[in-house]
């Protein structure tokens, strides 16, 4: 071969090459860099990271002149956010290629998850292929959601539950949206004087200067616009006729929640107030937000979830013109529940004024049910100024009273001094260690048991006739019963203190404190055994749980269950079935109606013309001294044992007993609601 034809042969085959190097890159310059389906699954996905500059980044060019960045941006997040989207999903259903061969349909569903639901929709978006061969979105607002255009809003509307009212047996409120007067100012009639009477206000309304200055200083505020400054109960007369002697004062009417019995049930209702940072936090995803009104104390506490509803939630959109357009989502509210309680309002709100200047508590209860229909503690507190906002000095005056007004004593555990006697009585009878004909030998009013020492159990009153269990009763004798606790013997005593749930919890509907026999695991030796025989030494009892271990006496034994709101269907439960036997109940009901009805017993003063009554008076010392000065807490339990009338069983307590005449300053009070 020929140099001339080995030449011509390597420029044939370099020119070969050079073709086939054109036609590939060809090829490959003009390959589509990815398919329009990844390109749209990557846009949804940058929706769910929010990264919404991303999003426009891969938008076309036409598109963009529609709208800037930074709007689009903000379209965006303010719609993805607000309706707080999650799990944004889509499933292609269909790719399309478009005559031009330059776009390509999509039609898809989405789903995702918002405050008001989950959405679903079907949807198409159209891709453009560019110079670079890379697909972008030809980008709208009906990408967002398919009825949205580009003048529209999307809409999130809270609708507000009401928050469920309380009853009492009766339909009476004890808690429920009343009406309140809203102490303002008109800053335009204020006056020349302006300064001064902004220190009247001041003055009257215990609210400083200078917050009054910073809510008149707001920018919403103009010289004709009412700017509220405290909110007062409606029935404040006095100072409401005060603070409108002011110029520019003005009072209107609002809607709150509102405590019709205000100190006489606060204990037990307790009430709500705009919720804390420390609330929100507690309360996290239940749908709390800065302005709601949580339960702080009382039922309103305690039936929070009950009460509090749940809000509904709507999501649509509107058009410029402020008209909704179309519904997208939306969660029905459920307002809170009606709760009807046990409780009568008029026994309630009577024993609190029988005893709202002392410290202590009634509780009362049907015997035969269990349905407790009143719960007082003294002294108390107005609940509506809680809802109503507090000033420093009123808020002051409660938190710094020795008296305690916040305290809810019938939840609490005390001393319960000689009502415990039947107690000691009913556990002796029912295992058999102690029985109606058993004596002691004593004289005097005081004894003593050989290897005690100095110490020694003292009783108030002599008595003739024998040292039996119902003359004990009557005449309230401690000696007797520090006696019959040592033959019923520890074991025998604390078991049956235990079969009626002493060191346990009661779990009622009413928090109640745990009642003890013992500050450790046990008695610890004769003289606290024979102590607590007639209710001293180391015991301590919840009134509540006292009223269903007295509820045991009316019920052949059965001890049975407290309970405060009415349902449905309602059958008396027990806490404790034959807590006690039968024989022993009603030996000790037969004996506490002699303590009201024998002339010398200690409660003949409850004496009601055509009742039968059972009662125990009682004195708890506050100092293992027996000091005659020491502080006592005074007691007296009672019940109805015939059908004549209303069928009441009542605890109660005040303390500063000594001062105040013992027992026989509580039945006066408890006996006119037989």
């Amino acid at each position: 071969m020929s140099k001339k034809v080995i030449i011509a042969i390597i420029i044939i085959l370099i020119l070969v090459l050079g073709i086939a190097s054109g036609v590939i890159a060809y090829f490959v310059l003009n390959q589509v860099k990815e398919k329009p389906e990844d390109i749209w699954q990557q846009y949804i996905s940058l929706i769910t990271e929010q990264k919404y500059d991303e999003m426009y980044n891969i938008i076309t060019d036409s598109s963009k002149q529609q709208i800037s960045q930074e709007d689009f941006i903000a379209r965006n997040k303010n719609i993805y956010e607000g309706i707080d989207m999650a799990n944004l999903n889509v499933q292609i259903s269909n790719v399309v290629e478009q005559e031009d061969k330059k776009t390509v349909k999509i039609y898809y569903t989405e789903t995702m998850e918002t405050s008001a639901g989950n959405i679903d929709f079907d949807n198409s978006v159209s891709l453009v292929l560019n110079d670079e061969k890379h697909y972008e979105i030809e980008w709208s607002h009906s990408l967002i959601f398919p009825q949205l255009s580009s003048t529209d809003k999307v809409r999130v509307k809270t609708i507000e539950a009401e928050r469920g009212e309380i009853y009492d047996k009766n339909g009476v409120l004890l808690a429920g949206e009343g009406t309140i007067s809203s102490i303002g100012i008109v800053p335009g009639k204020l006056g020349e004087n302006r300064d001064d009477s902004i220190q009247q206000i001041s003055d009257i309304l215990g609210i400083s200067v200078e917050s009054i200055n910073k809510s008149l200083s707001a920018s919403w505020v103009k010289d004709d616009t009412f700017v509220p400054i405290k909110d007062v109960e409606t029935d404040e007369t006095e100072l409401k006729n005060q603070i409108l002697q002011v110029p520019g004062i003005k009072i209107n009417s609002k809607s709150s929640r509102v405590y019709p019995l205000g100190e006489a049930a606060a204990h037990l209702i307790g009430y709500v107030q705009t919720v804390t940072a420390e609330d929100l936090e507690n309360n996290a995803g239940k749908g709390y937000t800065s302005t709601s009104l949580i339960g702080k104390a009382g039922l309103e506490k305690q039936y929070e979830d009950r009460l509090r509803g749940t809000n509904g939630l709507e999501i649509y959109i509107e058009d410029d013109e402020g008209n909704r357009k179309t519904d997208i989502a939306k969660i029905e509210v459920q307002n809170g529940e009606k709760i009807t309680l046990t409780i009568d309002s008029t026994i309630q709100s009577k024993l609190y004024e029988e005893l709202k200047n002392d410290a202590g508590f009634f509780v009362v209860m049907e015997p035969n049910t269990g349905a407790l229909l009143a719960l007082v503690s003294t002294p108390s507190y107005n609940p509506n100024k809680f809802v109503l906002g507090m000033t420093t000095d009123e808020w002051n005056e409660i938190n710094n009273n020795e008296m305690k007004p916040m305290y809810v004593r019938y939840e609490q555990r005390y001393i319960p001094g000689s009502t415990f006697k039947p107690i000691t009585g009913a556990i002796g009878l029912s295992t058999n260690s102690l029985s109606v004909d058993d004596t002691f030998s004593y004289s005097g009013l005081s004894w003593k048991k050989d290897g005690w020492g100095e110490y020694d159990i003292t009783t108030l009153t002599a008595y003739n006739g024998p040292k039996n269990l119902r003359n004990a009763l009557i005449h309230s004798d401690n000696i007797y019963f520090a006696q019959a606790v040592l033959q019923i013997g520890k074991t025998n005593f604390t078991s049956g203190l235990d079969k009626i749930l002493f060191n346990q919890d009661l779990n009622l509907e009413i928090s109640t404190a745990k009642s003890q026999y013992s500050n450790s695991d046990e008695i610890e030796n004769e003289k606290v055994l024979a102590d607590s025989g007639y209710g001293q030494g180391e015991l301590l009892v919840n009134p509540i749980h006292m009223a269903s271990i007295y509820s045991a006496f009316a019920n052949d034994g059965n001890m049975v269950k407290p309970y405060i709101e009415v349902k449905d269907v309602q059958k008396t439960e027990y806490l404790v079935e034959n807590a006690f036997t039968a024989e022993a109940a009603n030996i000790i009901k037969e004996d506490l109606i002699q303590v009201v009805e024998d002339p010398e017993g200690t409660a003949h003063d409850m004496k009601v013309s055509g009742r039968t009554i059972a009662g125990k008076t009682g004195t708890a010392e506050l100092k293992g001294s027996k000091d005659a000065d020491a502080d006592v807490l005074s007691w007296f339990n009672c019940f109805s044992t015939d059908s004549n009338g209303n069928q009441l069983l009542v605890i109660s307590m005040v303390e500063n007993g000594r001062d105040l005449g013992g027992s026989h300053y509580l039945i006066p009070k408890i006996k006119t609601l037989f």
